[in-house]
Order: C-alpha cells, then sequence, then structure tokens
C-alpha cells in the first residue's frame, strides 16, 4: 500500500487550457459531473468499471481525466483501446482538439499507421496493437493505466486482454509500480467481468453513468411481415409523406438489400439537381430549433393526419413508450402517394463503402430534401449519423456462423438480440426525441430474440489467438482467465490444427500442453491467419516473396472480389488465368495479377489510376488499398524480423514464371494442407447421383459432398486435386472458394502431418542429399482421415528404422562422411547388406551399427556430430565390424571422421 501512496504523491495536476466552446461543449456530457466519482474511485482502486450509452462522453473524457490528474508524468502513458481503426484515429483527434494538444501528446497507432512518437502522453490504439506491445513488454512499464473502450462488444482481443492485464495488474501492485485498467462498457451485462473470480478476486466497482439521451417511441408492428425489406420500403414512404423534418435511418441486413431499398427509394423520391435551386414543394416541415428537447408525438402511420397536432400535444411519458402499428394493409395508401414530388436524399452505408462515400452521411442535406440514410449493422456502434429522428428497424442482422469443428462458415439472416434492438433505437434519439419503428411484432421480440449477442470467441476461429498466446508463454489455455471462456473442445481443435501446421509440438512430458516451436513464433510476427503466416514464412527465395506478399495480403482482406461492375470482372478474371500453369494457380493467379495491377497503376497515376483500374476490371477499390497497407505493413515487420532482406514498399510485379508459379502452388499447398479436396471420381458421382459435368469435390476434413463456387476460374476446368482457403454454406449446399490446384504426389512431401506411410519402396532406392544432408525415399501413401491413395512420392525419409539403417548403409559407403570413402574398397559386405531385414538375426555384429544409430535417435549427420563432440569414440567400435583388423589402426586415426 505505501508503494501506491508514493506512487500516488508523485501525479501533479496538468492544467489544461481549453477554448471557451470546447468548455460549453464539454460541460453537457452526463460525464463530467462524475469526474470526482470516477478519479476517486480510480484511486482506490486498480481495476474500475464504467457502464454509460453512446453518448454519454466516457470515450473522450476518461482519458482526459487521467492526462489532468497527472497519469502521464514520469514519461509514463495513458492507453486507450478501440475495437474498431477508424475510431481509434477519430477519437484521438477529438481529444487533442479539447485538450488543445497538438497529434504529439495526443497520438493513435493502428494496424497501418500512427502518430505516435517519444513525446506522446495519451495513445488511442487498436487491441491487436497493444497485444503486440505485452508480446515485447508483459508488464507494459512505460504506461501508468489502460482504458479499455466498448468491452461490451466483446471482441475477441478485447476480451484476451482482460485476461492478460488482470494479471499483469495484480503483478505491477506486487512491484510498487500500480497499473490502473479501466474497463467502459455501454452497457450493464458486465457480470462476465465484474462477478468472475478467475480474472477478479476482488469485484471491481461499478460507476454507471447517466445517458443524454433523448426519448424514443419504439413501435411495433401488430403482424411481422414475410417480407420485411417491402416493409421497410413502406415504412419509410409513409415516414417521409407524413411526419415532421429529421433524418431517417433504416437498419437491414446487408449490402446486397441496401442496394435494392436505396434504388427503390430513389425511383420513389428522386432528387434532382434543380431541386435545391428552384425550390421544392415538399411537405416535410422545416425543423425548429425550439422543439429541441421536446418529445415528438406518439403516431400512428396508418392513420396521421399532419396538421392536427398543435404544439401543445407534442408530449410523451418521460420513459419511451411501445404501441403497435396496424400495417395490415398491403399497398402504400393512394393518399400517400401523392406527396412523392417531394425529395429524398437516400444514402447507402455498409462496410465496403469507400470512404468518401460514407462520409457523405456527415454532410446536410440539400436544401429542401430529407436525408435516408440505408445502412447495415455498422451504423448501430460505430458511427452516429447526424438529426437522426426516426429509425426503422428489421430486427434482423446478418452473422457469420463458424463451426470449429470442420472449419465450415456460413452466413446466416438471424434475429438480433434486444441489446442491438436498444442500440438501434438510441440512434433516434441523439439530438431530439425520436421514433423507432420495428417491423415485428413485441410478441416476438418477447419470446424469440436474445438478450445479447454472443461473445466473439464463442463464435469465430481462435487458432491465432492460441498461437498468440502460445508466443506470449502462455501455455495451458484451458486454465486462462477468460471473461467467457470457448468450450474446452474448440480450444483442442484449435491447437491440433497449429500442431498440424508445424506451429505447435506436444509437450511429451506435461499433458494437455502444446509448445510453440520456432516456426510457430515466426508466424506469430506477423498479423495473420495461421495457415498464411506460415505461407509467408516459407517464402524464403526473394523472387517469390513479393508474390506471396501480394497474394496473402489480398487473401486476408474481407469481401476483397470483386466491386460493383461485375460483368467486367467476369471477364477480367478469365483473361488473367487462362492457361498452363496460370490457370492451375487458380483463383490466386487472379488475385496476384490484380494487385500488381493495381499498384502499377496507383505507382503510375495515384489514387485517380487506381480508381480507373478499378472501374476498367471490377476490382473493389476500398478493398485493394486495404490489401496494399497490410501488404506495406508485412513488408515493414520482414525487414525488421529479417535486415538483410531490405525489401521496400516500391515493389514492380513482374509477371512470375512457370517455375515460380509451380513454387507458389508448392507453398499454398504447405500453408493449407489441411485444405484439401479431391474430384468425385465418375462411380461416386453416379452412387450420389450427381450429374457427371459438376464440379463435385470430397474435403479432407469433412464427410458431406462440395462445390466449386460459380466465382472460381476452377469451375470449368474441375482440377483432380486442388486447396482452397474456405468452405462456406449457402443453405444445404456446401462451397469451397479460393482455390488452387495441387498435384497428389505433392502432398507427402509438403502435407506430410496428414500422410500415412505404407511402405517405403527399396526401388527406386533411397538417396543422400549430400548438399543438404538430408535422405529421400519414394513411399506409398494415403492423405487423411479418409485415406486417400496417393501416386508414389519421394519424400525426406520419414522416422521409421528403415531410415536408421539406410543412414548406416551411406555411411559405410562414404556418402555421409567423405573421410570413409576410402575404406569403401576394404569392407566385408556390400553396405546395402545392413539394409536387409534378416540382418539381425544372421550377422549380429553387422548390426550394430544400426542398432546404436537407433538407440540414440541419431537420425542425421547433425545428431552424429554432436555426439562426437562429447564422445569422440562414438560409433567406432560399430564401424570396425564391418573391416578386417588389418584396417582398424588407420580407421582409428582419423577418427572421428569430420
Amino acid at each position: 500500500m505505501s508503494g501506491e501512496i508514493k506512487s500516488a504523491a508523485k501525479k501533479q495536476p496538468i492544467p489544461i487550457n481549453r477554448t471557451s466552446e470546447i468548455i460549453k461543449s464539454r460541460s453537457k456530457l452526463p460525464i463530467i459531473g462524475e469526474e470526482q466519482v470516477i478519479m476517486e474511485a480510480i484511486s482506490e482502486n486498480d481495476v474500475i468499471i464504467v457502464v454509460g450509452e453512446t453518448g454519454s462522453g466516457k470515450t473522450t473524457q476518461v482519458p482526459q481525466f487521467l492526462y489532468e490528474a497527472g497519469y502521464s508524468n514520469g514519461n509514463k502513458l495513458i492507453g486507450v483501446t478501440e475495437p474498431r481503426r477508424i475510431a481509434a484515429i477519430s477519437v484521438s483527434q477529438r481529444v487533442a482538439e479539447e485538450l488543445n494538444e497538438t497529434s504529439d501528446i495526443v497520438s493513435y497507432l493502428i494496424r497501418f499507421e500512427g502518430n505516435a512518437g517519444p513525446n506522446t502522453k495519451i495513445k488511442f490504439m487498436t487491441d491487436g496493437v497493444l497485444l503486440k506491445e505485452i508480446q515485447n513488454d508483459f508488464l507494459l512499464k512505460n504506461y501508468s493505466a489502460i482504458i479499455l473502450d466498448e468491452a461490451h462488444e466483446r471482441r475477441v482481443f478485447s476480451d484476451i486482454l482482460i485476461g492478460i492485464l488482470s494479471r499483469i495488474v495484480r503483478l505491477r501492485q506486487k512491484r510498487a509500480s500500480p497499473l490502473k485498467l479501466i474497463i467502459m462498457s455501454a452497457t450493464l451485462k458486465v457480470d462476465d467481468f465484474s462477478k468472475n473470480q478467475k480474472l477478479f478476486p476482488q469485484p471491481p466497482p461499478i460507476i454507471e453513468l447517466s445517458s443524454r439521451q433523448f426519448p424514443v417511441t419504439i413501435h411495433f408492428n401488430k403482424k411481422t411481415p414475410h417480407d420485411y425489406l417491402d416493409e421497410a420500403y413502406k415504412k419509410i414512404y409513409k415516414i417521409h409523406s407524413n411526419l415532421p423534418a429529421g433524418a431517417i435511418l433504416v437498419f437491414l441486413t446487408g449490402k446486397l438489400e441496401v442496394k435494392q431499398l436505396v434504388s427503390k427509394l430513389r425511383k420513389a423520391f428522386p432528387y434532382r439537381e434543380t431541386d435545391s435551386k428552384i425550390g421544392v414543394n415538399t411537405k416535410c416541415k422545416p425543423e425548429k430549433k425550439k422543439e429541441i428537447g421536446k418529445p415528438l408525438p406518439e403516431i400512428n402511420l396508418d392513420d396521421y393526419d399532419i396538421e392536427m397536432h398543435s404544439e401543445d400535444e407534442l408530449v410523451l411519458s418521460e420513459n419511451s413508450s411501445a404501441d403497435e402499428d396496424d400495417d395490415d394493409d398491403d399497398e402504400v395508401p393512394s393518399k400517400i402517394m401523392k406527396f412523392s414530388s417531394s425529395p429524398l436524399w437516400v444514402l447507402p452505408l455498409y462496410s465496403m463503402l469507400p470512404a468518401h462515400k460514407q462520409s457523405k452521411i456527415f454532410e446536410p442535406p440539400p436544401p429542401g430534401c430529407r436525408m435516408c440514410v440505408v445502412s447495415t449493422n455498422v451504423a448501430e456502434l460505430s458511427l452516429t449519423i447526424p438529426n437522426v429522428k426516426y429509425v426503422v428497424d428489421c430486427g434482423k442482422t446478418k452473422i457469420r456462423e463458424y463451426d470449429p469443428l470442420t472449419s465450415v462458415s456460413r452466413f446466416s439472416v438471424v434475429w438480433e438480440s434486444k441489446a442491438s434492438a436498444n442500440q438501434r433505437a438510441g440512434r433516434a434519439g441523439r439530438t431530439s426525441p425520436g421514433h423507432c419503428y420495428r417491423l415485428f411484432s413485441s410478441a416476438l421480440f418477447n419470446d424469440e430474440f436474445p438478450e445479447w449477442n454472443l461473445p466473439e470467441i464463442q463464435t469465430t476461429p481462435i487458432d491465432n489467438v492460441i498461437l498468440q498466446m502460445k508466443s506470449m508463454k502462455i501455455d495451458k489455455i484451458t486454465s486462462f482467465p477468460f471473461p467467457t471462456p470457448p468450450d474446452k473442445q474448440t480450444i483442442l481443435g484449435a491447437e491440433k490444427r497449429l500442431v498440424t501446421l508445424g506451429a505447435l509440438e506436444v509437450d511429451k512430458n506435461v499433458a494437455e500442453i502444446n509448445n510453440i516451436t520456432p516456426l510457430g513464433k515466426s508466424m506469430a510476427a506477423f498479423p495473420l491467419s495461421p495457415h498464411y503466416a506460415k505461407m509467408l514464412c516459407l517464402s524464403k527465395d526473394r523472387s517469390l516473396l513479393q508474390y506471396m506478399l501480394f497474394i496473402i495480403s489480398a487473401m486476408s482482406v474481407q469481401e476483397y472480389l470483386p466491386g460493383d461492375n461485375v460483368e467486367a470482372w467476369k471477364k477480367t478474371k478469365l483473361s488473367w488465368a487462362n492457361k498452363g500453369e496460370f490457370l492451375l494457380l487458380g483463383d490466386l493467379m487472379v488475385i496476384l495479377r490484380s494487385m500488381g495491377g493495381a499498384s502499377h497503376a496507383m505507382k503510375k497515376s495515384g489514387l485517380g489510376g487506381l480508381q480507373d483500374y478499378c472501374t476498367k476490371t471490377g476490382l473493389h477499390q476500398k478493398s485493394i488499398l486495404e490489401a496494399w497497407k497490410l501488404n506495406n505493413q508485412l513488408i515493414n515487420q520482414l525487414n525488421i524480423n529479417v535486415p538483410s532482406l531490405k525489401l521496400n514498399t516500391d515493389l514492380d510485379m513482374t509477371p512470375p514464371t512457370p517455375i515460380q508459379v509451380k513454387q507458389i502452388r508448392q507453398i499454398v499447398l504447405a500453408g493449407m494442407l489441411d485444405r484439401v479436396a479431391r474430384r468425385l471420381t465418375t462411380n461416386e458421382l453416379n452412387r450420389n447421383g450427381i450429374r457427371p459435368n459438376k464440379a463435385a469435390y470430397y474435403a479432407s476434413n469433412l464427410t458431406e459432398i462440395v462445390y466449386i463456387h460459380n466465382s472460381s476460374v476452377l469451375k470449368k476446368s474441375k482440377p483432380e486435386w486442388l486447396v482452397y482457403q474456405e468452405i462456406f454454406q449457402v443453405q444445404d449446399k456446401m462451397y469451397i472458394k479460393g482455390l488452387t490446384a495441387i498435384e497428389p504426389e505433392w502432398l507427402p512431401v509438403y502435407a506430410n502431418r496428414l500422410c500415412k506411410t505404407l511402405k517405403v519402396l527399396d526401388d527406386p532406392t533411397p538417396r543422400y542429399d549430400e548438399e543438404t544432408e538430408k535422405m529421400f525415399c519414394t513411399v506409398n501413401a494415403t492423405y487423411g482421415q479418409a485415406g486417400w491413395s496417393l501416386p508414389q512420392a519421394e519424400i525426406e525419409f520419414p522416422d521409421v528404422e528403415q531410415k536408421y539403417c539406410w543412414l548406416a548403409c551411406f555411411i559405410l559407403s562414404g556418402n555421409v562422411f567423405p573421410q570413409l570413402k576410402d575404406f569403401r574398397q576394404h569392407l566385408l559386405s556390400e553396405p546395402d547388406l545392413i539394409v536387409k531385414p534378416w540382418l539381425k538375426f544372421l550377422k549380429e555384429s553387422f548390426y550394430l551399427l544400426t542398432q546404436t544409430l537407433i538407440k540414440n535417435r541419431d537420425d542425421s549427420p547433425k545428431k552424429i556430430k554432436e555426439h562426437w563432440l562429447k564422445k569422440p569414440t562414438y560409433l567406432l567400435e560399430e564401424y570396425l565390424t564391418w573391416l578386417p583388423q588389418s584396417a582398424h589402426e588407420e580407421v582409428k586415426l582419423i577418427w572421428p571422421p569430420l
């Protein structure tokens, strides 16, 4: 305790010179009145939880409270994590503005960029950035406080950080240098943090902030429509035609739905440039400043006369009410149709929309227009759209479901959680009272909607998370204090896959512990999935590295291809992978060509050139830029790890040669060794009732049949063997995408962990490679659990008894240690006699050499040389049994034969 008092005593308050405008705006935030309570709690506790709805001010103000209180004194940092990159940037800029400081003092650091430097006092960053810092400095000695924002979103890395930081806090307290941890949540569901004794033996105090939310009236449909898209259109039509001014925000499930509704609304309420110049006869009432703060009327959109309500009637109860609209009518009433000349400024919003188009939602609409934003759930939390008074909620959300046992992904449209529904409704009450129209019944909402969203760690692959934890020496994952632990079988399945990749190895001494390998440590250095990280680590040849960087960067970006011009894209991709090795590289050849072309266009004409290139080819510009940023980050990381590479980010890509394409295919197989598919034979097609021309395959980890997706350039050629990037389910069918053709004889070489060697063949004879000091043999093998038969293939000798016999043979022949070649002619028998299985029974003395190698597990020249350092006479007696007595003294003089 004395150490904490001593530490607190050093904290001298820092005077802040804020502008009068900032002081005025801050005074309206609910959190400002709670500053003393929060700071006292932080002073008295190492961990606290702050709960406040969006708009309470916690994100921007808590870092300022700490800064003013002196937590950045003594060259210490105040760290703030945000789950999204755009939030880390924008909040750092806002806090710098409020503190009247430069970006040198209040900075950010995200995956691709940042302005943090030696003078930084408050650092905003993404969860992954802080996790990387912990790998380099587990105790985070440079920090005095860490703020985890948006913890309620339960992102994977946020949950991992909470678990790790709970340990760091205790360790720092023991060293009399306390680290303050502030967990901030927008919801009251914090029991997974506060009541989890594995995390915090003493429950941390919870400070609940009041909200500055205006009342929002909730309206339910009497019946839940089957076609919510059509219902949303009718509801918007009625709102715009009948209700006072105010922006409309509509929530749908995906980009396609957004585009369909935007198109339909623009046709119904068209906006023309002349509208804003000559004025429009619109029924939208102008917004009055004096109405701000007063609630809007309860409104039934099927029975509403805009003229009948006076200002005296604009009264609602303090708590938002819920009513049910009677929407039995199938058509938009004809009395509303007459207002269709009133223009609507309709804007789409989804994650892959280019940034310049996203930013339009923050701009005021043209005069005489009402804004209507049609959005996916991206507008639920990460963005605040100004002047929204009406929210239309379809009640659905699209989620990606992942089966950890089969690695199959599928997108499903499901009912949102009640927490998400409340977040969506809250968008209507940020600047004034509002209305939320839910396109479902209250009975369905109460009975069928889940209370909360599942934590991300229970719904996504955790292979990369486990690899990162292993790299931080967190060995027993099942004992880690997760806020919500993943299923034990999910953890064990992920570890098993990492063992298959060679990133982990089984600990022979401790059950259920898999240790990280040197390859695994190299893989963990990159912000990639383990499969892609392994591919990058195997790309040692500098001439191949630029191609693999482009491929891996593009594959790591979601929704990489295509853009809006689908027809242009179809033509482009077929021309890019049309024959020979280029076709066999398949979908990855298309990715490689797209990245190469994009980099050339950017280098030649900047972003304008890239835009023209994407329009012409049908590529998605935003995805290209994301992939390019990741490519540059990987280059920087490689230069740190391997300085001799001296890579630069201005790589001009020349098309790969056929030999290079073949090598790329082999590297892809080595990285995707557990994602192999085999085409069904004619008999198998007939047996399953599938037409002969269907691109039907068996996947290595599934019993169900999978099909090549229409988007693949390999759909027509249907290679017999291929690797895939992912399996996804659409209705009752499984599809594979991201395909590359492989040769089956490569599998025992590059996927040997999943191959079973049935027999080492004597013909062709095994061989020893003096340059690599490795032995090779030809085998009959099978692949995977299904035991798919493979052609004969030459591989590095597996760890079987024959390997030691053949090593002994090559030693006797003088291939392994050249100094023994002169004694080859004096041997009492031919060296290949030692590989005969009956030798141990007929001539036991000859077998001693093999027996000693087996006993010491010496299966390579390297291990034998290490043995000689400890015992120079090792193997001497065994070797002499193969020579006449007359040669013994001469051999002893040169032993060990190095």
